[in-house]
């Protein structure tokens, strides 16, 4: 008496995984492509001499012409800027602030970051102006 046995043979398909494979590396490309650095649309201010910072460990505050708050490119008041500030101090404390403001601001508007800043005696400070 012969017994056979039923042949069970688990076959991974190949064919798609050269597909699947193609569209994991456009995605990824797309991603990585993606600027996350918003911005607010001011005109700079123009400078004589300018000093290149680290783009790396800034934290951006943009005054717009009409004293509108931005920081790193989220609208914001004075309470939300000094918290900010504060956590960005605590994350790393040789964080840089930026100040970018419109070339046709009210210099009122400016100085009540500034005063911010005083307050909470942060000294490392950079405006940022437009190469001349």
């Amino acid at each position: 008496m012969r017994l056979v046995r039923p042949r069970k043979r688990f076959i991974v398909p190949l064919n798609s995984m050269s597909d699947v494979a193609f569209l994991l590396l456009i995605f990824i490309m797309l991603v990585s492509l993606i600027n996350y650095r918003k911005e607010v649309k001011i005109e700079y201010p123009e400078a004589a001499t300018a000093q290149k910072t680290s783009e790396d460990k800034n934290l951006e505050i943009w005054i717009d012409q009409a004293g509108a708050l931005y920081l790193d490119g989220n609208r914001c008041d004075l309470k939300a800027i000094e918290n900010g500030i504060i956590d960005a101090y605590q994350q790393a404390p040789a964080t840089r602030i930026h100040i970018i403001a419109d070339r046709n601001t009210p210099f009122k508007h400016i100085d009540q970051v500034l005063k911010v800043l005083q307050l909470l005696q942060y000294r490392v400070v950079s405006f940022v102006v437009k190469d001349a």
